[in-house]
């Protein structure tokens, strides 16, 4: 028997306060209205639902917040045994697209599946793209008799570059069975694994091969999960085609750490097996890789005599890098004209290109590429503007408001339930009611989000959501002045330029004051507790755990401080204290002890973390585009680049800046600063060219 939804519909608001709203400008009434007395008796209901009590009291008050439909969720939620089919439609209906239903389906639906309650799941079942429920739900039609196609109904997911879930495995178990999957396509997925280096891919897949094939996957999957004792074991294994890849897999992960005992375990195990020449080209390949990022002596030789076929991006990257170490130019520039047409497109490149160029004695051709890379806004373009003595080239673009989409945002897509939640300090539940909702938006309505989330102080939501194309010509909304007063002032007590602060927290965090970083690092400015402990410490701050990195005004002052340590250990070299800050100071002693010659541009393509090359030159760019952002001009990305043992003093308010202009055409500055993701000339930073 159908009911009547005991579920009231969000009330949109007024029309005339909508009218209000775009009449005098103010701001949007769904996040400017005083919901003080909602959230109080919001948390009082919330209270209730937890504690088992009875929450209507409050329903009154609740019936236009935003929250509601969460709210009923946690109570339908409490005994989902008992939820009948109907009721849970009924809500769903009622709040149709909000993640509190999407969230209390699922459950709903995994907790049928368990109890194998096919009918039901099956009565409330929409295909969503979630991995785990459309396996239940072939479950579920096997369960009434029904079949399966395998281009239909599993190809897709078998595809897919990451383990199944368990509930696949009997539907995995009835396609065997009906000879829809056999051994070619268990090894198809098998090699996918291998190429994806998921031990857990071939774990799962071996018991389901022939008995007499099983051995050689899980020796492949040994090499990924261990490959040193899979080589100790490797002389017993048959030379057949899978075990000399497992072999090969297991001296290819063995070289990343030990080159040198890889080495030895190839030449004992080349007595064994027959490797093929791709395959002796791929070991090649790789131990040639991994000597280059440590700089050995032999390493560009190694690069440089791989056969073609063996030749990777990754190769021939590391061939230009170390040729540029050893400031060989002619190396360098063979090693550069050899990588891809699509690595030779990169900023970073056309750059060196130009460097080597010039110390070549080529400075026309240097200076052609460094002219067409100056009207590009990332480090590179600024270094290129630089050296060729331009104005920065940063276009920036403008979002225009539009009160009646936005208000029509918050109503009909989410939104408000996002805000709500930030509002009421629960940053998990409205980072998830954020990107939900986004995932449902328009390229336009994504952008009208990201600036009601900046104009709302929300500041990581507007830098991810403007992450790509034109978007990135946002620069207000991608790199906001948040805490200008705070960071002016804690840059001021520690000797550090303000500009170069606010980009240490864009690339750090972007703006997420609770973020925590998976090496436990936390903050706007990632501190590590132990090192938080210490400076506060020195510095008389108070410092009591882990979770006071998540206020930001602690987080500034100590991350701050913490940074000027960095810089005082390099005589205040900004590019030298971002490696450290990313990478730590002993890392980048060891580098310096051993390129510590270097120009500071080459020293930094010699980075050997990729994430910190990257992140120090995200460091710099950002430093620009705050320097501009907060005085009209920048410093030259030049001047924070002294050579290691030369004295760096932060800029001042007169300190001599470079103009900042847009070009005629925009499509001349296309390449813009990523989100992760970017009147001085080139002086003492990068020397200047010749002639």
């Amino acid at each position: 028997m159908s009911r009547a939804s005991p579920f009231p519909r969000f009330r949109r608001r007024l029309w005339s306060c909508r009218l209000l709203c775009l009449l005098v400008l103010l701001p949007v009434c769904a996040l400017g209205a005083d919901r003080s007395q909602e959230r109080q008796a919001f948390r009082r209901a919330l209270d209730a639902i937890e504690r088992g009590r009875d929450w209507k009291a409050e329903a009154a008050q609740l019936s236009d917040y935003p929250l509601l439909p969460a709210l009923q969720a946690r109570e339908l939620g409490r005994d989902l045994a008992r939820l009948p089919a109907d009721d849970l439609k009924a809500f769903v209906t009622a709040w149709p697209d909000a993640l509190p239903a999407m969230d209390l389906r699922k459950a709903w639906l995994l907790q049928r599946a368990d109890k194998k309650q096919w009918s039901d799941f099956l009565a409330v079942y929409v295909d969503g793209g979630d991995r785990e429920l459309r396996c239940h739900a072939l479950n579920a039609r096997l369960a009434g008799g029904g079949t399966m196609n395998w281009q239909e109904d599993l190809e897709a997911l078998w595809n897919e570059d990451k383990p199944l879930p368990g509930a696949c495995d009997a539907v995995l178990d009835w396609a065997a069975q009906n000879k829809l999957l056999d051994a070619a396509k268990l090894w198809q997925r098998i090699d996918r694994g291998m190429a994806a280096g998921k031990a857990a891919i071939v774990d799962a897949l071996a018991p389901r091969l022939p008995a007499a094939e099983r051995l050689a996957a899980n020796h492949l999957a040994a090499a990924l999960r261990d490959p040193a004792a899979a080589l100790k074991q490797a002389k017993t294994w048959p030379d057949d085609a899978r075990h000399r890849r497992a072999a090969a897999a297991a001296l290819i992960r063995q070289a990343r750490r030990d080159s040198a005992g890889a080495d030895a375990n190839y030449a004992a195990l080349t007595r064994h097996f027959r490797w093929s020449a791709a395959e002796r080209g791929e070991i090649a390949a790789a131990f040639a890789l991994y000597r280059a990022t440590e700089f050995d002596a032999d390493a560009l030789k190694r690069l440089a005599d791989l056969p073609a076929a063996a030749q990777t991006d990754a190769t021939r990257e590391w061939r230009a890098r170390v040729a540029l170490a050893a400031s060989d130019w002619t190396a360098a520039l063979q090693a550069l004209d050899a990588l891809s047409d699509k690595q030779k497109a990169d900023e970073e490149w056309r750059y060196l290109r130009a460097r080597v160029l010039t110390k070549l004695d080529r400075k026309a051709e240097a200076d052609a590429v460094l002219a067409k890379l100056a009207g590009e806004a990332n480090f590179y373009g600024f270094l290129a503007a630089d050296w060729t003595e331009r104005p920065y080239a940063i276009c920036a673009a403008s979002l225009a408001s539009d009160r009646a989409a936005e208000q029509q945002l918050l109503d009909d897509y989410g939104l408000a339930r996002a805000f709500e939640w930030r509002a009421l300090g629960e940053g998990r539940e409205a980072r998830r009611e954020w990107d939900y909702t986004l995932g449902r938006l328009s390229p336009p309505q994504r952008r009208l989000a990201a600036d009601l989330a900046y104009r709302e102080g929300w500041y990581d939501r507007a830098v991810f959501a403007l992450s790509k194309g034109e978007e990135l010509r946002y620069y207000e909304q991608r790199f906001p002045l948040a805490r200008e007063p705070q960071i002016r002032r804690a840059s001021h007590e520690t000797g550090l330029d303000p500009a170069w602060t606010y980009a240490i927290i864009r690339a750090e965090s972007a703006w997420v004051e609770d973020a925590r970083s998976g090496a436990d690092a936390y903050g706007l400015m990632q501190l590590l507790p132990g090192t938080a402990a210490r400076v506060a410490k020195n510095a008389g701050i108070a410092y009591s755990r882990a979770e006071d990195l998540y206020h930001g005004d602690t987080n500034i002052a100590l991350g701050t401080r913490y940074l000027s340590q960095m810089a005082g250990r390099y005589n205040g070299a900004p590019w030298l204290a971002s490696a450290a800050y990313n990478a730590g100071p002993g890392a980048v002693e060891r580098w310096l002890g051993q390129r510590g010659q270097l120009e500071p541009d080459f020293f930094i393509a010699s980075i050997p973390y990729k994430e910190t090359r990257e992140y120090v030159a995200r460091v710099l760019a950002f430093s620009v585009i705050y320097d501009w952002r907060l005085n009209g001009k920048a410093l030259a990305v030049a001047a924070r680049l002294p050579r290691y043992g030369q004295d760096y003093a932060a800029p001042s308010g007169d300190t001599p800046r470079k103009p900042v202009v847009c070009p005629t055409s925009a499509a001349d500055t296309t390449a813009q600063t990523d989100t992760a993701a970017p009147a001085a000339t080139a002086n003492a930073a990068v020397s200047a060219p010749e002639g």
